[in-house]
């Protein structure tokens, strides 16, 4: 599987995205205009083990509901990520069995080598 959950109006998506060029053979799913399934959040998870690293507390949803003073379950990561596109990190990137995970310099470069290797 080739693919890219991004969010199509973040202009740090759209950058990466064209920093990825060429993208031959992806699918992009826009999460805002095509929310993410709970199918393809447990394919995610597979690849990562984890729902709090597909998790951004830096959505301004986790500062209005003060989310930080909560202690967060697996679950809750998972049903937040599954409420609302804000809560997923983006982009994430999907190349076979790899997964790339937000906007780090670190995880974007490590994304565009696997795409053109």
């Amino acid at each position: 599987m080739k693919k890219i959950y991004h969010l199509g109006t973040c202009d740090t998506c759209k950058r990466i995205l064209k920093e990825l060029q060429p993208l031959e053979g992806f699918n992009l799913q826009d999460i805002k205009t095509e929310g993410i399934t709970p199918s393809q959040l447990e394919a995610m998870h597979a690849l990562t083990g984890n729902y709090e690293v597909l998790f951004s507390k830096r959505a301004r949803l986790y500062k209005e509901r003060n989310l930080a003073a909560k202690a967060l379950s697996e679950t809750d990561y998972k049903d937040l990520i599954l409420e609302h596109y804000t809560f997923l990190k983006r982009p994430v990137v999907i190349v076979h069995d790899k997964i790339f995970i937000g906007n780090s310099k670190k995880e974007v470069a490590a994304a565009k080598e696997t795409i053109h290797s």
